[in-house]
């Protein structure tokens, strides 16, 4: 059954402890929860004020949670990835008329990198010519770059062939009897 709200008979509830009475009790409660985990009075225990989490927060201090620069967090994933050399190779590839030179970078181009070899393609067979005789001192100049030992061997290409196909419809056959590169 449930009971009657106009039934006088029932007894009365306690009122609610305010103010000093209020926080009497809330201590009494925070001691016996203390007790109950083995804390003396004048211990504290290890969570800071105002972390409701339990974790540890940052500090004065940068750390690890902290926001971290984009640049560190890039040089960190090179790091544990191990792409040091890859990626100081890669930088060669930007940079190549800084290192090379604006002469040389203007009639030569670096197309890939694999296995401590760098190939280069020269625009004409006489700078592919005068590249194979730098070829040595470019060596030593991408190794002060990017690490010794990351660049053992410069391969240089000539330039490609013309492609006589244009259009749709063509002549089967050997094209142009002159030879390139």
């Amino acid at each position: 059954m449930e009971p009657d709200p106009d039934d006088r008979t029932s007894t009365p509830a306690l009122p609610q402890p305010s103010g000093i009475d209020l926080a009497r009790r809330m201590l009494a409660q925070a001691r016996a929860d203390a007790k109950a985990k083995g804390l003396r009075a004048g211990q504290r225990q290890a969570v800071r004020r105002g972390d409701v989490s339990g974790q540890p927060r940052s500090g004065a201090y940068p750390d690890d949670r902290d926001p971290q620069p984009l640049g560190r967090s890039v040089e960190r994933l090179v790091a544990e990835r191990g792409w040091e050399t890859e990626v100081a190779v890669g930088a060669v590839f930007g940079r190549w008329d800084l290192i090379v030179g604006a002469e040389v970078a203007a009639h030569c181009v670096p197309e890939g990198y694999a296995d401590a070899v760098l190939t280069v393609r020269a625009d004409s067979t006489a700078w592919a010519t005068q590249v194979r005789l730098l070829a040595p001192a470019l060596v030593a100049r991408l190794n002060a770059e990017c690490g010794e030992g990351s660049v053992t061997r410069v391969q240089v290409l000539g330039p490609g062939r013309p492609s006589w196909r244009k259009g749709p419809l063509h002549v089967r056959g050997r094209g142009p009897r002159d030879t390139y590169g």
